[in-house]
């Protein structure tokens, strides 16, 4: 699970300009969203890197 629909909410950005920003589909970067799909670990740092916040904050813990 990831929070990048959390993030982008929180940030008032728009899928469609974080598909832009990763040359991705706008479905594709709508299936990470929808956690239907996980990004790799590589896709994962350049969102982070894109929306400028620390990797970890787009993660889930399934910690207790």
């Amino acid at each position: 699970m990831n929070r990048i629909k959390e993030v982008l909410e929180e940030k008032g950005i728009k899928q469609v300009w974080l598909s832009e920003k990763l040359s991705k589909s706008y479905n594709m970067v709508n299936s990470y969203v929808q956690n239907r799909r996980q990004p790799s670990l590589e896709i994962l740092n350049e969102i982070a890197d894109i929306l400028n916040v620390d990797i970890k904050d787009l993660i889930v813990s399934n910690k207790n």
